[in-house]
């Protein structure tokens, strides 16, 4: 799958502030952080792949359902819904 440019920065984006939180959480737990803090950072980082996913499956949908991509095969309904619900 190929991703417009703009919405692969846009993706790029949120994978590293993702993975910038996560590295965060680690060390928290580490250092001893109390929990309501390392559980609202676990938690924005959360949110961020949700936004990677979902920005991935809204920008992908028709490509993926047609299989318009060189080497791709057309994606079920069965198989975009559980992509979908994946997320949820």
């Amino acid at each position: 799958m190929q991703l417009e440019a703009e919405a692969a920065g846009d993706v790029l984006k949120r994978l590293r502030r993702a993975h910038g939180q996560i590295a965060g959480v680690i060390a928290m737990i580490e250092s001893g952080r109390e929990c309501e803090e390392v559980v609202t950072q676990l938690a924005a980082a959360s949110r961020a792949l949700d936004r990677a996913g979902f920005k991935i499956i809204a920008c992908g949908l028709r490509q993926c359902a047609d299989g318009s991509a060189p080497g791709d095969r057309a994606t079920t309904e069965a198989e975009l819904e559980h992509l979908f619900l994946s997320l949820a």
